[in-house]
């Protein structure tokens, strides 16, 4: 997976240079017991000709992009770069290269800064140059382009094609070319990872979907017939109980406004026997009142001296305050 990402979503000449045999996952021993889990899995490293390039890879599964994100990784690659330096990890004593890498999955555009330096404000004059530069590379997984064709050229492209697929057919087309991608027997621990992960993915695109017809499948890889009919069916059934839910929340809104606007009317007669016509401006608020206010003015009515006194004044009134009320 992580190759896939690289080799596609990573600018550079070096990538078709990198022995990807050498791709290995660096345990995140450099950092304090309570931060571990975060780091685990984000730092891999292979080797380019005869030099490692280290690459540090952040997974945001968040709905917001992070405006520190760059601030993050410079604290991230610092940490792991005094690591190097204790480990003897140099190259003719120098650091080696470090590529990092954000992975981001919201909805929202990421239009945080890549750069630390903009994290910074104006400098003054003269300090400029101690202005902290680190980039680090942005993969907005939901602004991809991704290959117009319907076949899919690796793992990681499976997978940002099957976070974006909206129909069954777009679902079972990506599956049948995971199932094609991954035979090969060693394969078999990244295929029960990824149909874990499909499973939490189609709770989260039909989550009327039956829970267990779907536990029940042990590798949805596997992509059959009936797999697909399943599919199809219970976006079907997802379909219909929205329209269900729709026309039923349709129905309560019509009762609601029916209520809204007999409490009006009802109000409106009151007016009209205890103070006369109910001229515009009082009938504008009566339109646009809440079903709180209607009930209160229905228990004040008939204490009321007035239609203002009741209302408050009218825009006359309002307009000229050292004037009569007509």
């Amino acid at each position: 997976m992580v190759r896939d990402l690289l080799l596609d979503y990573l600018p550079g000449a070096w990538v078709k240079q990198a022995d990807f045999n050498t791709l290995e996952r660096i345990n995140a021993s450099y950092v304090s017991e309570s931060e571990r889990q975060r780091h685990d899995d984000m730092v891999w490293r292979l080797k380019v000709g005869d030099q490692w390039v280290w690459v540090y890879l952040i997974l945001e599964f968040q709905s917001e992009p992070d405006p520190w994100m760059a601030l993050r990784m410079m604290v991230y690659v610092g940490l792991l770069a005094q690591h190097l330096v204790r480990q003897g990890e140099l190259q003719d004593g120098h650091l080696p290269a470090v590529v990092p890498l954000v992975l981001y999955n919201g909805h929202t555009p990421w239009k945080a800064p890549t750069d630390v330096a903009h994290c910074f404000g104006p400098s003054l004059p003269g300090l400029q140059t101690y202005r902290p530069h680190l980039r680090y590379h942005l993969v907005d997984e939901a602004r991809l382009k991704l290959h117009p064709l319907a076949q899919v050229r690796n793992l990681a492209e499976a997978l940002f094609r099957l976070e974006r697929s909206r129909t069954p057919s777009d679902i079972f087309d990506i599956i049948k070319a995971l199932n094609a991608l991954l035979q090969d027997p060693q394969m078999k621990p990244l295929r029960r990872t990824l149909t874990i992960w499909l499973k939490i993915l189609l709770r989260r695109k039909v989550p009327q979907a039956n829970m267990t017809e779907l536990d029940a499948i042990n590798d949805l890889l596997e992509a059959d017939t009936m797999l697909e009919q399943t599919i199809e069916r219970w976006f079907d059934e997802a379909t219909d109980k929205g329209l269900r839910q729709g026309r039923q929340e349709g129905r309560q809104e019509g009762r609601q406004e029916g209520r809204q606007s007999g409490l009006i009317r009802a109000v409106s007669l009151q007016l009209q026997l205890r103070f006369g016509p109910v001229p515009d401006w009082a009938q504008a608020q009566l339109t646009h009142a809440t079903e709180d206010q209607l009930l209160a003015w229905v228990e004040a009515i008939l204490t009321a001296q007035s239609l203002q006194d009741l209302m408050g004044p009218g825009p006359q009134a309002q307009a000229n305050p050292g004037g009569k009320q007509k």
